[in-house]
């Protein structure tokens, strides 16, 4: 039986519910030969109340030097389970999707006709191969009665700058969804390369095509914590800059010069990193690219407790303002015309305050929301690749926020390798204007090394922003807690990760109660 390529494609990516022994004879698996091809683990992702989406890729040798993992040209079937319990005694689902060359040997099929708030177990077979087992959860059906949600959330994993030994604590938390909020990967090593590790020939360049950005990709899903921290749990994830190139911006490449500075080029480049993004994650059909396109800004509803928005604060901004970062006097950041999210986006954003049901707005988001000051004195000293780079887009958020009376916003955020609990004014020129919701950022997994609990950065910080309760430089993960009464967040830490075996605590924890704007101190 012969498929068209484009059938084929369908099957990869939406899979065919109850079909696997129907058609397991299309594209038989080959022989491994003492090779596994999930090398790459399992995960779920975008939970809905009647199901999950699934991903593996086929990879038996992820690190082969031309990026298709060591596998043959030809589709293979992957077939899949979901079961109600570990040892897959009692099935609810079970399917087949087609993996093939044209996305990396990955599949995505999307699971309907689950239970909602349900725990399930899943697995991949391909040929004798079975994959890891992964579990994952269903999402509350929307308005029903939810007394309580427990979220992880993590960023910016920097393979060459440490170990992820982050990951293999949060595998063991007691959470039902980890957010992503980006830095994946990163397209070069940045002059860093982990302890005890010899250098693979790929990591001397820059990542700048498919095959660059697939090798990074199989890198950081090679780890075994980050592998146990996708099977444990569904993940909901969106990008920032190092999945495509450092503070690159809308159609425009990072900063400095960039061999893809090239309009064409730099689209070829983003289309290049975003298939890459596509093969590696839990994403539905929704978030398949096309070329340099991809649509990453969702919601997903949790009962009637909550909202969890992904934000994409790179695909649709406005170019970085000014030539320096951070900087003074930059009054190009003020224009009403930059816009970090842009309309479509924002007021796609506004108009889900305004018809939500639910207790707590949670935005997933990339870049500091909050005023960012570094300088103490009367001067105002800000990085404009973040929010403050784009005032007016910041000032009609909050500004709705504020004016539709949203009184639970909570905004998670990555990029800063800090860890920082920080209330949110609806215009922070204003500093009498009014509190209207909390931005908790969490540090990085590994980027820029051990890091510190307190830094000489961080005092300026805490003195050059009012707004700023809590400062903290060590890695780990953000765990949140969300009940009727309050947002509690726990920020957990560990002392190095130049080397693995580092413990975790929880450095501090703060809430937000139920209709009070800001954070305080637990």
């Amino acid at each position: 039986m012969s498929l068209s390529r484009r059938a084929v494609l369908a099957f990869g990516i939406a899979g065919l519910a109850g079909a696997a022994t129907a058609s397991s004879a299309l594209f038989p698996a080959p022989r491994w030969r003492g090779s596994y091809p999930f090398a790459l683990g399992v995960a779920s992702g975008d939970p809905l109340p009647d199901g999950v989406v699934l991903w593996t890729r086929l990879a038996p040798d992820p690190l082969a030097a031309d990026g298709l993992g060591g596998m043959p040209h030809h589709p293979v079937t992957v077939e899949y389970e979901v079961a109600h319990d570990a040892n897959f005694q009692r099935i609810a689902t079970r399917g087949s999707a087609v993996a093939t060359r044209e996305l990396g040997h990955s599949v995505h099929p999307e699971v309907h006709g689950l239970e909602p708030d349900r725990w399930y177990f899943y697995r991949f077979r391909a040929g004798s191969a079975i994959s890891p087992t992964g579990r994952t959860r269903t999402a509350p059906a929307a308005g029903t009665a939810t007394a309580r949600m427990r979220l992880a959330v993590a960023s910016c994993q920097s393979w060459a700058s440490g170990y992820y030994t982050a990951y293999e604590h949060l595998a063991r938390e007691d959470v039902d969804l980890v957010l992503h909020l980006g830095d994946y990967i990163y397209e070069r090593a940045w002059n860093h390369r982990r302890e005890g590790t010899a250098p693979q020939a790929f990591q001397r360049g820059e990542a700048v095509d498919l095959r660059g950005y697939r090798l990074r990709y199989a890198q950081a899903k090679a780890e075994q914590p980050l592998q146990a921290a996708h099977a444990a749990f569904p993940w909901l994830v969106t990008m920032d800059d190092h999945e495509v190139d450092n503070n690159w911006a809308g159609d425009n490449p990072g900063l400095g010069f960039d061999i893809s500075w090239l309009p064409p080029l730099f689209q070829r480049r983003r289309a290049d990193a975003f298939q890459a993004m596509y093969e590696h994650q839990p994403l539905r059909l929704a978030q398949m690219p096309s070329g340099p396109d991809l649509r990453l800004h969702r919601r997903y509803r949790f009962g009637d407790l909550a909202d969890v928005t992904m934000l994409d604060t790179r695909q649709y901004r406005s170019p970085i303002a000014c030539s320096q970062n951070p900087v003074t006097g930059c009054a190009e950041r003020f224009d009403t015309d930059r816009t970090i999210l842009g309309a479509a986006q924002r007021d796609w954003l506004i108009d889900g305050f305004t018809d939500s049901p639910a207790r707590w707005q949670l935005l997933g988001n990339q870049v500091a929301m909050s005023e960012v000051d570094t300088d103490p004195g009367p001067d105002v000293r800000v990085s404009t690749d973040a929010w403050d780079g784009y005032v007016a887009d910041r000032n009609r958020v909050l500004g709705a926020a504020a004016e539709r009376q949203v009184g639970n916003l909570v905004v998670v955020t990555g990029d800063k390798h800090e860890n920082c609990a920080s209330n949110l004014r609806s215009d922070f020129s204003h500093p009498e204007s009014p509190v209207v919701g909390t931005e908790f950022t969490g540090t990085s997994i590994s980027t820029n090394g051990n890091g510190a609990d307190m830094t000489e950065h961080g005092r300026r910080l805490l003195a050059a922003n009012p707004d700023l309760k809590f400062f903290n430089a060590q890695r780990g993960y953000l765990r949140l807690t969300l009940e009727k009464s309050l947002c509690r967040t726990d920020f957990r830490v560990v002392p190095f990760v130049t080397r693995p075996g580092a413990p975790v605590h929880t450095r501090a924890s703060y809430i937000v109660e139920d209709g009070i704007p800001g954070t305080t101190e637990a």
